[in-house]
C-alpha cells in the first residue's frame, strides 16, 4: 500500500530554486515526503511481528518513484542512487531498523525491516561545530541527555572529519522543532483514497503511467469514498438520495427474476410471464441516458480486457475491482444489481428459456452489452469487446464488485498514521556539496 501516491508527487513537492541552503532544503523536502508517505504495515520476522514498518525493497521502490516524479530530481534518478540516499537516511537516523539500530550505511536493497524513529524522540540533527573540541563537547552532551548517537561507542577519525568541515563546504540553518496534533481536512482524506486507489491500479496493470488509459481529471475521490463506505452488508451501494435509485417496479421485477421461481404471489403468473418481466427490465436499462460504465472510462476498460488471457484472469479481476470504484454511486449500484440478476438467471436451470435459439448466458451478455459499456462516438464501440466485458463481469461479479478490504485497510492505516502527530522541523545538517549531488 502506497501512502504518498505517484499522481500527487508534483503537487505535494515544491520546486527548490538554486541559492543558499539548497542542499539542506532538498534533504528536508525528501525526508519530509518520505516520512509522510512511505507505506507502513505489520511484518513478521523470526517469529515476531513488527508494526508500522517497511521492507528495504519497498522503501527503495517507493522513494525511487518519488524522486523520479519530483520536479527537483527527475526521471534520470537511478535505483542505486536511491539506495545510496537510504543509506544516508539510516546513517543520519531518518530511519532505523526494527531493533532501533542506526548510524551506519549498511542499508541494502533486500527484505530487512526498517521503521521511522519515534516522533516523540525528536528529529536528530548535527549541532553547529567549529573544531574537534566542539565535536567532543556536543557528543558528550548528547550522551548526558540520553541520546543514542551511533551504534559504536567511539568516534573514529573518518567520523570527525565528516562532521568538521570548512565553512565554505558547509551549509547551516537554525534548528527549530514543533510537535502538534494534526487534523486532516476532508479534502486531504479524499486525496488519500484517490491516490492509493490509483497507485494500486497502476501497479496491477503494470503501467509506468495511468495517463495513457485514463484522464485523472475524471476521477472523483468522493465516488471512491462513497462506494467503499456507504454499502449494505452484501457490499451493495446504498443511496442516500433515493431519486437516483432504480424505480421500485424495476427492483421488484429484477428480484423476481433473480429468485425465480420464488416470486411474489400477488404477481400474475402465465406462460411467458418471465419473458415479459425480463423485457420490462431490459427496456428500462436501454432507456438510461448513458451507459453504466461511463464513456470517460471506455479506454481504461478496453485496456484491461486487452490484458485478458487465461493466465491473467486474476489481474483483470483486480483491475476491474478498482476501476468500478470510480463510478458514480448510482451507476455502481445499478451495475451490482444488474450483474447479480443476470448471473443468477444464467445459472438457474428452473428458469424457462428466454430465447428459443440462444442460451441464457449468451443472451444476457449480448442484451446488456450496450447498456453497460459505451464510448463517446457510437461508431467506435467494439461490440465484441463490450459483450466479452459483460460476460466477464457476469461470471466474476462477486469478486469484482465487492469492497476490496485490502484497499480499505491501506487507507485507514495511512489516515490513522497521519492523524497521530505532525512534526514541523528544520534540521541543521552538514554536507559536502559534491556528496549531496552524488546521492541526490
Amino acid at each position: 500500500m502506497l501512502i504518498v501516491f505517484v499522481s500527487s508527487f508534483n503537487i505535494m513537492s515544491s520546486l527548490v530554486t538554486p541559492g543558499p541552503y539548497r542542499a539542506t532544503k532538498l534533504w528536508n523536502e525528501v525526508a519530509k515526503l518520505f516520512r509522510a508517505g512511505m507505506p507502513l504495515r505489520k511484518h513478521r520476522q523470526h517469529f515476531r511481528v513488527y508494526a508500522n514498518c517497511f521492507t528495504a525493497v519497498a522503501a527503495v521502490d517507493w522513494l525511487h518513484e518519488l524522486l523520479r516524479n519530483n520536479s527537483n530530481f527527475g526521471p534520470d534518478v537511478t535505483r542505486q542512487q536511491t539506495v545510496q540516499l537510504l543509506k544516508t537516511f539510516l546513517k543520519n537516523h531518518v530511519i532505523e531498523d526494527v531493533k532501533g539500530r542506526w548510524g551506519c550505511e549498511d542499508f541494502e536493497d533486500n527484505c530487512h525491516l526498517y521503521m521511522f524513529p519515534s516522533l516523540l524522540k525528536g528529529i536528530p540533527h548535527c549541532p553547529l561545530v567549529s573544531g574537534p573540541a566542539s565535536v567532543k563537547k556536543s557528543f558528550s552532551m548528547r550522551e548526558k541527555e540520553g541520546f543514542k548517537c551511533r551504534s559504536s561507542k567511539k568516534l573514529d577519525k573518518d567520523t570527525v572529519e565528516n562532521v568538521v568541515r570548512s565553512k565554505q563546504d558547509m551549509e547551516t540553518e537554525p534548528v527549530s522543532e514543533v510537535v502538534q496534533p494534526r487534523v486532516l481536512t476532508e479534502e486531504e482524506i479524499q486525496d488519500v483514497w484517490r491516490g492509493i486507489t490509483l497507485t494500486h491500479l497502476q501497479k496491477t496493470l503494470g503501467l509506468t503511467s495511468l495517463e495513457v488509459v485514463l484522464d485523472p481529471r475524471h476521477i472523483n475521490p468522493q465516488n471512491i469514498v462513497y462506494n467503499m463506505t456507504i454499502v449494505n452488508k452484501h457490499g451493495v451501494v446504498t443511496l442516500e438520495d433515493k431519486t437516483d435509485d432504480l424505480p421500485h417496479w424495476v427492483l421488484s421485477a429484477m428480484k423476481g427474476l433473480a429468485n425465480w421461481p420464488k416470486y411474489d404471489a400477488s404477481q400474475p403468473s402465465y406462460p411467458g410471464f418471465e419473458r415479459d418481466v425480463f423485457k420490462t427490465v431490459s427496456d428500462y436499462f436501454y432507456s438510461l441516458p448513458r451507459p453504466i460504465l461511463t464513456s470517460e472510462y471506455y479506454k481504461l476498460f478496453v485496456n484491461i480486457l486487452g490484458l485478458l488471457q487465461p493466465q491473467l484472469e486474476q489481474v483483470a479481476i483486480e483491475a476491474l475491482q478498482l476501476c468500478t470504484l470510480f463510478l458514480p454511486p448510482a451507476s455502481r449500484r445499478k451495475l451490482q444489481l444488474l450483474m447479480r440478476m443476470i448471473s443468477r438467471m444464467s445459472q438457474n436451470m428452473d428458469l424457462p428459456r428466454l430465447h428459443d435459439a440462444i442460451a441464457t448466458h449468451t443472451l444476457m451478455a449480448h442484451m446488456f452489452s450496450h447498456c453497460v459499456l459505451g464510448c463517446k462516438e457510437e461508431m467506435d464501440l467494439d461490440e465484441l469487446l463490450a459483450t466479452r466485458l459483460v460476460s466477464f463481469l457476469m461470471d466474476h461479479h462477486q469478486e469484482i464488485l465487492q469492497v476490496p478490504v485490502y484497499l480499505q485497510n491501506a487507507v485507514q492505516d495511512h489516515i490513522a498514521y497521519l492523524r497521530k502527530v505532525q512534526v514541523q522541523y528544520y534540521c541543521r545538517f552538514y554536507f559536502n556539496k559534491a556528496s549531496m549531488i552524488n546521492f541526490l
